[in-house]
C-alpha cells in the first residue's frame, strides 16, 4: 500500500491519528518443525471479527489510518498470543508488518514492546515478517528497521521469497533471520524437478548465510515430504492446519500446547 506521508505526519498518525472505523482480530496458523515433530510457531493473520478475509479488512485501510492500523494489528496479535500461547515456552509468534508504515524504527516499535511486557511475552519469541509488494525506494530505511528489531531481540523474516521483488537482492541487503519461500514455488514441487532444483539452491544459499528457511503454502503430504527431503524442516500450510480465529489449531502428530479451537476461518 502506497503512502506519501512524511515522518512528521506519520508520528502524529501513530500517536493521535484518525481512529479506525472498523474492527478486526487475528487468526493463527501453525508453522511446524517436521524434523522435531513440534510446532515451531504461529503466524498471526488479519481477519474480521466474524472471520472475514484479510482483504476485506485491508481494503478499508487508508493512507490516513495506515500507521494506526499497523500499530493496532501488532498489539492485537501480541495480546492474543499472550492469552493463547503456553507460558514460559519458546513458541514463536510471526507478525506481518509494512515497512512503509514505520517512520522511525525505535519509536514505532514502542507499542509492540509495551504490549509484550504487559502480557509477559518474551521479545525473543517475536518474529516480524516483511515483504516487498512494491520495490523499496529507501533500502537504508528498511536496514535501519531490521537493525533496530534485532537490537530489541526480535527475529526478522523476509516473506514471499521468490515472488515479485522479494528475491536475492533483498536477502543480500538485509540478511534476515529467516526467509519464507513463496507458495508459488512450493506448489507441486514433488512432481517438478525444476522447482526442486530452485528450492534446493535457495536453501543452500540461505544456509551459507546463516538464514533459516520456512516453506509456506504446503497443501499435500507429497509436497511436505519433498521439502523435507531437500532439508527444509519448517513448513506451513493447509496440509497441517487452516488458520483458526483467535485460537491455536492443533496439528496431529506435532507437539504443542494451546487453547482449544473455537472456530476456523
Amino acid at each position: 500500500m502506497k503512502t506519501d506521508a512524511t515522518p512528521r505526519t506519520a508520528c502524529r498518525a501513530c500517536r493521535d491519528g484518525a481512529d479506525l472505523d472498523f474492527s478486526f482480530t487475528m487468526a493463527f496458523q501453525p508453522i511446524v518443525d517436521v524434523a522435531n515433530a513440534r510446532v515451531w510457531g504461529y503466524e498471526a493473520l488479519v481477519r474480521g471479527p466474524d472471520g472475514q478475509s484479510a482483504g476485506s479488512i485491508l481494503s478499508r485501510v487508508t493512507d490516513e489510518t495506515l500507521y494506526r492500523f499497523d500499530q493496532a494489528a501488532r498489539v492485537k496479535a501480541i495480546e492474543l498470543a499472550g492469552r493463547l500461547f503456553p507460558p514460559g515456552g519458546d513458541t514463536k509468534l510471526s507478525i506481518n508488518f509494512m515497512p512503509n508504515a514505520v517512520y522511525e524504527p525505535a519509536a514505532c516499535i514502542r507499542a509492540s514492546l509495551e504490549a509484550a511486557r504487559r502480557v509477559g511475552f518474551d521479545n525473543g519469541r517475536l518474529n516480524f515478517e516483511f515483504t516487498e509488494n512494491e520495490r523499496f525506494h529507501d533500502i537504508a530505511h528498511v536496514q535501519r528497521i531490521v537493525t533496530e528489531y534485532r537490537r530489541q531481540g526480535f527475529l526478522t523474516a523476509l516473506d514471499d521469497f521468490g515472488a515479485g521483488y522479494a528475491g536475492l537482492g533483498l536477502l543480500a541487503n538485509f540478511r534476515p533471520d529467516l526467509i519464507k519461500i513463496d507458495m508459488d514455488l512450493v506448489r507441486g514441487i514433488d512432481a517438478d524437478a525444476g522447482r526442486r532444483t530452485i528450492i534446493a539452491g535457495i536453501n543452500q544459499i540461505a544456509r551459507a548465510l546463516g538464514v533459516a528457511v520456512i516453506a509456506e503454502g504446503i497443501e499435500t503430504a507429497a509436497e511436505a515430504e519433498a521439502l523435507h527431503g531437500l532439508g527444509i524442516d519448517l513448513l506451513q500450510g493447509y496440509h497441517f492446519a487452516r488458520p483458526a480465529l483467535e485460537a491455536l489449531p492443533p496439528v496431529a502428530g506435532f507437539a504443542a500446547d494451546g487453547a482449544p479451537v473455537k472456530r476456523v476461518a
